[in-house]
């Protein structure tokens, strides 16, 4: 595999996912952020990777949250957001204008707000309106600043009082990701690269159910940012009340493959479904693969199956002579919309 192709070291930024967890919970602490009762709970304001990490959070806190943790990616707020409610604005340039835009509609609607970012105009917004700020660290595609959107978003619903704290499993998954990056890193003869070359030239579809959900459509993103790939994500049990249907036409439209995270403590019916939509769609899907997510605690877990999905994505780059830094679509459009 030729990983000169990767350019800009996306493959490093990657497998450095422990380093930056542990580092995004010194920076949370080194914010001085006082926690506040809000009993509407916590949304976190963002788009892309910068979103990604309160979809995942939420998917780690699960039955424990006890107040709503949402994700506003868009210009506005739910209807809803008020004084009661602590709004994260989650952008790593600091320059994304959906969120520089709900940033103002929480200030509008009295709502507490907190900023992570790099810098830029949500940065010198939050310093006017003497708005506290988790110092994001420069130099990362936003997309690999998971550990850092995924650790803001852990650390704001616990200082909103929408869930407990998690420092200790934080810690535990940072561990774990040391190790998993040393199994599935170039050369460790772990499963990621087979993945990857198993994948090769269709068109994936991940799903999973409940904490494997969220994996599945972070997965479903890397493969359309890392390897500039069509790729799709799926949510059980609902896939299995339309989207099942379908993939018997599958093989006359093209190649899709399935890949179904699971996850252990998931609801035994889930469990169930997984396995018979597994069978099911392998008439229409080649090849179907079923991973299991790593690790004890649920933000282990959770952890294991995004670091596993980023580096698949990666050398799926790779395999097909793409450099995983380019997203020239999303370049252009970003263009385009300023110029109007």
């Amino acid at each position: 595999m030729d990983l000169t192709l990767d350019s800009t070291g996306q493959l490093e930024e990657v497998l450095g996912l422990a380093e930056h967890l542990r580092d995004a919970l010194w920076r949370v602490e080194s914010a001085g952020v006082q926690p506040i009762d809000a009993t509407g709970g916590l949304i976190v304001a963002g788009m892309g990777g910068s979103a990604a990490g309160g979809r995942l959070a939420a998917a780690a806190l699960g039955p424990r949250l006890t107040r709503p943790l949402v994700v506003a990616d868009g210009y506005a707020l739910p209807g809803w957001a008020g004084p009661e409610t602590l709004v994260l604005c989650s952008s790593y340039s600091g320059a994304t204008e959906e969120t520089l835009s709900a940033y103002d509609h929480a200030g509008a609607r009295g709502a507490p707000r907190l900023v992570a970012t790099t810098g830029g105009p949500l940065a010198e917004r939050a310093r006017r309106d003497g708005v506290p700020v988790i110092p994001v660290p420069g130099g990362f595609q936003p997309r690999a600043a998971i550990g850092y959107s995924l650790v803001a978003a852990l650390e704001a619903a616990a200082l909103a009082g929408a869930a407990p704290p998690v420092h200790d499993e934080i810690e535990a998954a940072a561990g774990l990701a040391e190790e998993l990056a040393a199994e599935w890193g170039p050369g460790g003869g772990g499963g990621a690269e087979e993945l990857a070359r198993a994948l090769q030239g269709t068109v994936p579809v991940i799903a999973g159910a409940e904490l494997a959900a969220a994996a599945a459509y972070r997965w479903k993103c890397q493969f359309n940012e890392n390897a500039a790939l069509p790729a799709f994500a799926s949510m059980l049990p609902e896939a299995d009340h339309n989207e099942v249907v379908g993939w018997a036409a599958a093989r006359d439209l093209g190649r899709f493959s399935y890949v179904s995270l699971e996850d252990v403590e998931t609801h035994p019916r889930n469990a169930q479904r997984a396995e018979l939509t597994a069978a099911l769609v392998a008439d229409g899907a080649e090849p179907v693969l079923r991973v299991r997510a790593r690790g004890a605690s649920r933000v282990e877990r959770l952890v294991s199956l995004v670091l596993l999905g980023d580096l698949v994505s990666i050398y799926a780059a790779v395999l097909r002579g793409a450099d995983p830094v380019d997203v020239a679509a999303i370049d252009s459009l970003k263009a385009a919309l300023s110029s109007r």
